[in-house]
This record gives structure tokens, C-alpha cells and sequence, in this order.
């Protein structure tokens, strides 16, 4: 798929950047893999260990500039568009700076994409999208929108564009996991509420999504991987069993579950063995086969939530996983 292909990742030194470009490059052999992100420390820190690859480019830019796309965009095949303010309070606290990035700077990456002939895009979003209540999740819900409707929009061009749709990712920095060991040595956890639950993925699952979304989509699709979930306190007795752990509260725009499908997108929702695909209810498409392929149609009160998950992450599988990616955890 990828081989003699040309690739962009928009915010590419993120953790999930690393992972896609040593995944992709092992695994296929493309022509040139596009790192696009504003942090030049990032991009140095990351050229240090891929740089004497020569299928792999840097290029300085941010999302918010549109000529600058255009410029980085020239020849690409294919985009993931990774590039996001995703912290939730960072979002409620900078608002206009978070819509700036996930809103306009969707528009642009839709812009430059169809003007420069890319062939597919495929934009990461999160659960917090699905019925969000604060700002970030309700950015990405625009923005998803925005990809979907981005196929109607390309008109006769040949883009088509869909939406990865994942939870919290296990070990990467920020989420919970580096966070709890960076300070277990004080001998207490903070645990914002004891009743949280959240979706557990790898990296590396994060990776295979997007690629199965890039070789199965026909535009429009919202793809959402198959997890387990766990409950915030037994990742905290995993991670550190020697803590204690103290209430502190729900931070600004916090969910206490995750929730990657919603009972508004049942209608338009089908199964499959290792995932979910929301299909878009415009020009008919949510009953188009092509999209459809052999999925298998949920309920109409479907809801795929942390808290009702029918998969559930043991306290040994975690431990497994940890001590498998020690090296890794909060690394990038």
C-alpha cells in the first residue's frame, strides 16, 4: 500500500509519530515519510534517531498556515493528520489557541490536501469527541465533521479522507501510566475520581487502525478500535502498589467514562471483528456497501463506553504490558 508512497504526518514528533514512522518503515518501503511539526527541538531529537534513513524528511510548519501546507503537501500520496491541542486543560483554559489548531488547521490540512491531488487522508481523533463537554472534545467532534463533509467538499478531486477514533494510549507521555510512575516515589497517587474508567490501546494498535483505515476506506468512514477498558484505580495499584491514593477531584472538561460511540451514532454504526465503523449519514452513504463490506449493523441504543465495555484489561495483562515497554513509557 504505502511502497514508493510518499507520506506526511502532520505533528509527526508526537508519540504516535514515532511509533508510525518506525512501524511503516519496517513494514513497507516507502518513498519518503514527511515529518510536518512546528517544535525544530522535537524534529533535531527525532532525526537523531532516524536521520540516517533517507526515505525520511523533516519539514518545519504548523497547521494554522495554509501556504505553508501547500509547500509541504507538493507530491504527497498520502497524510495522517496527527497535529492536535490535546490536553484537555490546556484547551478550556486557551480556547481560542484550541481552535485554532484542531478546527482551522483541520480546514486547512482538507484544503491543501485536495489542491494538491493527496489520494487519502486520515485524520486521529479521540473519544471525546463522542457526546464531548469540553472544549477539546468538542473541537475534534468539528473536525471530524469536518474530514467526513471533506469528501463532499473535494468534489470531482480524487482525496477522500476518514477518521481514526481511539481512547487514551498506554505509556505515551501525559496519559496516566508515566504520570503515576514519575511519582510514585512520593508514596501517594492523585485519583481525580474512583468511579473512572478509560480505554486502554497501544501504540502500536493506535498504528495498525490507521493503516487498516487507509486500505479499507472509500471516504467518510470513522473507524474505532476494539480495547479494553480499566478502571483508573486498578491502573494505579498496577502501576505503584505500594502508593496510597487521594481524591482530588475532576480536573476542567474531565469525563469520569470514555465513550467512542454514542447512542446519535447507532443508526449508522457496524461491526466488525476487531473494530467499529461510523458511517456517514450524508448523501446516503451510512447504506452504501462499498463502505459497508461485510459489517454487521448494531443496535440503535448501541453505545461503546469504557464503563459498559465487554472487554476488560486484567491487572496482569497491564503488568505484562509495562514490563514490556518499560524503556518506552513517557518516553516520546
Amino acid at each position: 500500500m504505502f511502497d514508493n508512497k510518499t507520506i506526511l504526518v502532520t505533528g509527526g514528533t508526537g508519540s504516535f509519530g514515532h511509533a508510525f514512522l518506525s512501524m511503516t518503515l519496517a513494514r513497507y518501503n516507502p518513498k519518503k515519510v514527511i515529518i510536518y511539526s512546528r517544535d525544530e527541538m522535537k524534529q533535531w531529537n527525532m532525526a537523531k534517531l532516524f536521520g540516517d534513513d533517507p526515505r525520511v524528511r523533516f519539514f518545519i510548519g504548523d497547521v494554522r498556515d495554509r501556504d505553508r501546507l501547500y509547500r509541504a503537501f507538493d507530491g504527497v500520496d498520502y497524510v495522517v493528520h496527527a497535529a492536535a491541542t490535546k490536553i484537555v486543560p490546556t484547551a478550556e483554559y486557551n480556547p481560542f489557541e484550541c481552535i485554532k489548531t484542531n478546527v482551522n488547521g483541520a480546514m486547512n490540512v482538507i484544503d491543501a490536501a485536495i489542491d494538491k491531488g493527496v489520494t487519502g487522508v486520515v485524520a486521529l481523533s479521540t473519544d471525546k469527541a463522542s457526546s464531548p463537554i469540553n472544549l477539546y472534545g468538542a473541537s475534534k467532534l468539528a473536525s471530524d465533521k469536518l474530514f467526513v463533509a471533506g469528501n463532499s467538499y473535494a468534489g470531482g478531486h480524487k482525496t477522500a479522507f476518514s477518521v481514526v477514533r481511539y481512547g487514551n494510549v498506554m505509556g505515551s507521555r501525559g496519559s496516566v501510566i508515566p504520570f503515576f510512575m514519575s511519582i510514585r516515589d512520593k508514596g501517594v497517587l492523585p485519583i481525580t475520581d474512583p468511579r473512572m474508567t478509560r480505554f486502554m490501546i497501544s501504540l502500536d494498535e493506535g498504528v495498525e487502525l490507521v493503516w487498516h483505515a487507509f486500505a479499507d476506506m472509500v471516504g467518510g468512514e470513522i473507524y474505532v478500535k476494539k480495547i479494553p477498558s480499566m478502571k483508573v484505580t486498578d491502573i494505579a495499584r498496577v502501576v505503584a502498589p505500594e502508593c496510597k491514593t487521594e481524591i482530588v477531584g475532576i480536573r476542567p472538561g474531565e469525563k469520569i467514562h470514555e465513550q467512542m460511540v454514542g447512542t446519535e451514532d447507532a443508526p449508522f454504526t457496524f461491526e466488525y471483528a476487531e473494530h467499529f465503523k461510523i458511517l456517514p449519514n450524508l448523501n446516503d452513504w451510512f447504506n452504501d456497501s462499498a463502505r459497508i463490506k461485510d459489517g454487521v449493523k448494531v443496535a440503535d441504543d448501541f453505545v461503546y463506553s469504557s464503563d459498559s465495555n465487554a472487554d476488560w484489561m486484567t491487572d496482569e495483562a497491564l503488568s505484562a504490558w509495562i514490563e514490556g515497554n518499560r524503556s518506552k513509557i513517557g518516553a516520546i
